[in-house]
């Protein structure tokens, strides 16, 4: 139920005020439904997480990094648990949202149109889908 656990509710809005600059870069093409018309929300409770942007229609979690999350367990653990959730996650890091942000917006769109639906391990792009049942 949305807004059932009021804590959550309340460290997401502290989140979302907080962002850095390739979220807020990365945000004003996200939101108002600009990429390609899929709805994406800031800082969306998961489970114990909170995921940088998320698109629901899509399943789809988008997580901005900086250095301190190279080779991150905390964030292997995360991925896990969405993927296992059925989230796909994608993850980019913040140079490249601000200096490469329409490769950025073009991997998103690709991800959404089922362009893009296998792991991807790269130095400048992580990609996890979710098993989906057929």
């Amino acid at each position: 139920m949305r807004g059932a656990n009021k804590r959550k509710t309340l460290r997401a809005r502290s989140l979302r005020k907080v962002e850095n600059d390739a979220e807020a870069a990365l945000w004003s093409d996200l939101r108002a439904r600009r990429l390609a018309g899929h709805k994406f929300v800031r800082q969306l409770p998961i489970g114990p997480y909170f995921a940088d942007f998320a698109c629901r229609e899509a399943l789809l979690v988008v997580e901005i990094d900086g250095s301190q999350h190279a080779d991150s367990e905390h964030d292997a653990k995360r991925n896990a648990f969405m993927n296992a959730n059925g989230w796909s996650v994608v993850r980019f890091w913040n140079a490249d949202v601000l200096r490469e942000r329409t490769a950025v917006l073009d991997t998103l769109i690709a991800i959404l149109d089922g362009r893009l639906n296998e792991t991807v391990l790269a130095h400048d792009l992580i990609f996890l889908p979710a098993e989906r049942s057929a």
